[in-house]
């Protein structure tokens, strides 16, 4: 019996508000995107205290992740995540900071 596709790439773009910035978040979505494994991106902060986050993966590393936004890393306060399913470009190497 032959093996089913290998799952395909996706993205999504997100906007997480609350008391996300100053606190590590940034810093931890690294670790927490490095630690599930298969998630190339990006995370900023934004002029009107939100943070940003681009990542690329195989859905179901990404649904992961995005529960991860959600809870946040236990430092701050998420009060909101709002994501946009999006085409990946397959271009990134990795998940870092953007400025």
């Amino acid at each position: 019996m032959p093996k089913p596709p290998a799952p395909s790439l996706t993205a999504f773009h997100a906007s997480v508000t609350g008391h996300v910035q100053g606190v590590g978040f940034r810093w931890q979505a690294i670790n927490e995107a490095q630690r599930i494994g298969g998630i190339t991106g990006w995370v900023r902060n934004c002029e009107d205290g939100s943070v940003e986050v681009w990542a690329e993966g195989k859905k179901p590393a990404l649904e992961r992740f995005i529960a991860w936004l959600e809870a946040g890393p236990g430092y701050g306060r998420v009060d909101n995540v709002h994501y946009t399913w999006c085409e990946a470009s397959g271009k990134l190497k990795s998940f870092g900071v953007r400025y």
